[in-house]
């Protein structure tokens, strides 16, 4: 077998490997005894007629075929190898050649593109400074106070905003009543926006057993068609008003939140702090890595190969069935659920595999270029979070990876973060 590497562009290079003499021939008797195994030919049992009567059967295209076919797939990762080439998609074989003296197939191959790094160092992006308000914490008591408060009857007065209006009501189009536009004794906060446009204020200022009807106009953009656009009249019966009575800020409703190690007030504000500033870092963080990714593929442009956005997207799809699937739901009822297809959904991963492309190939280039090494140590840390996520012993982690060859992933895995942490620490 002889293999010859010529240089394509858009990150594809092509390998010619021929095969003759001996190897061939041997290749196309191997493949018409296989073949003749199988072969049912009248007057002779199954494996038994002669081979000249098998080839004339079959024909010589179909061994020459299977003669190729046989050596490509045995000899398909030397090829590779040998040659230093490292495809991120399947290649494309194409017999150019195909007699009983000789076989010619050409290997396309797509491999990453070359990247030629740009000034990575000193990227002038900086982490958003996180506080927490006083308003904020504030917000959040409030949000518990009412969390923790009571419905109680207004026995005089009217409906005003905020209150919660008791109510039955039926909605007539062109006097007929139409599905859906009735209940009895429903509760509604006026000012939830829970009703169409109208329908909460009109009810401001009736009295209990107050009865009333309010003309209304259903939105133009309304859901159902029936109704979108059309006047309608409700009619409407006020059976009781409520108002929400809120307990006090202190540390009663400290202790009524029943959050682990939170007793007083002063305890609540804390973890509401700490809560807030968690969430806050957590954004800042996100924006700070997407801000230095940007900043990296602006540094050092890259045209990334299609078939290299469509592999991370379908890796990113498999991430999304892995977090939908303990969630209890499955691709196709998330599909359903959100009106999409599956092309659509990976319609819209594009550009953000896009950007994780070339991150990835930019951080793969660091690591060559500073020369970034794994230690055992390292090695055995990341391996260990794996075993700790799936409740197992790390040794019993470490030599299954090393079985299947993937230590070596892992280990690239680890290079990119701490290429990832070298560009941090060299920013502007």
């Amino acid at each position: 077998m002889k293999t010859k590497v010529k240089s394509l562009k858009n990150s594809r290079v092509e390998i010619t490997v021929t095969f003759e003499k001996e190897e061939w021939t041997k290749a196309q008797e191997s493949a018409l005894n296989k073949a003749a195994a199988k072969v049912k030919i009248d007057g002779f049992r199954q494996g038994k007629a002669p081979l000249k009567m098998v080839k004339a059967r079959l024909g010589s295209g179909y061994i020459l075929q299977e003669a190729c076919d046989n050596l490509l797939n045995k000899n398909y990762y030397s090829i590779l190898v040998d040659n230093h080439i490292e495809p991120v998609a399947q290649p494309e074989a194409n017999i150019t050649k195909l007699t009983e003296e000789k076989a010619e197939v050409k290997l396309t191959c797509v491999v990453s593109p070359e990247v030629q790094l740009g000034e990575w160092k000193g990227l002038d992006v900086k982490k958003k400074a996180v506080k927490v308000s006083k308003k904020e914490v504030e917000e959040k008591l409030n949000d518990y106070q009412k969390q923790f408060s009571e419905l109680v009857v207004k026995e005089n007065g009217t409906v005003e905003k905020g209150d919660t209006a008791v109510i039955d009501y039926e909605g007539f189009k062109d006097g007929v009543a139409f599905d859906g536009g009735k209940a009895d004794n429903y509760p509604l906060e006026i000012g939830s926006g829970n009703f169409i446009p109208g329908f909460e204020d009109a009810l401001i200022g009736m009295k209990s057993e107050e009865e009333k009807d309010i003309n209304l106009t259903f939105p133009k953009d309304y859901t159902s068609k029936d109704l979108a656009g059309k006047d309608v009249v409700f009619k409407v019966k006020v059976h009781e008003i409520k108002v929400r009575e809120l307990p006090a800020i202190d540390d009663e409703l400290a202790k009524d939140v029943s959050i682990e190690g939170v007793e007083t007030l002063a305890d609540l504000e804390k973890h509401i702090k700490e809560d807030i500033k968690e969430r806050k870092n957590a954004e800042a963080e996100s924006e700070f890595t997407e801000a230095i990714n940007k900043a990296l593929i602006k540094s050092t442009p890259i045209d990334v190969p299609d078939e290299m956005v469509e592999s991370e997207k379908d890796l990113m799809v498999r991430d999304m069935e892995q977090q939908l699937s303990q969630q209890g739901i499955t691709m196709d009822l998330y599909t359903q659920i959100m009106g999409k297809s599956l092309d659509d959904i990976k319609a819209e991963l594009t550009d953000t595999a896009l950007e994780r492309v070339k991150v990835n190939l930019i951080l793969s280039a660091i690591v060559k270029a500073e020369d970034i090494k794994v230690s055992d140590e390292e090695l055995d840390t990341q391996l260990g979070e794996i075993a700790k996520y799936y409740g197992r012993e790390l040794e019993e982690v470490k030599r299954l990876f090393e079985s299947q060859g993937q230590l070596s992933v892992i280990a690239n895995d680890v290079a990119i973060k701490k290429a990832y942490d070298v560009v941090k620490e060299n920013l502007k």
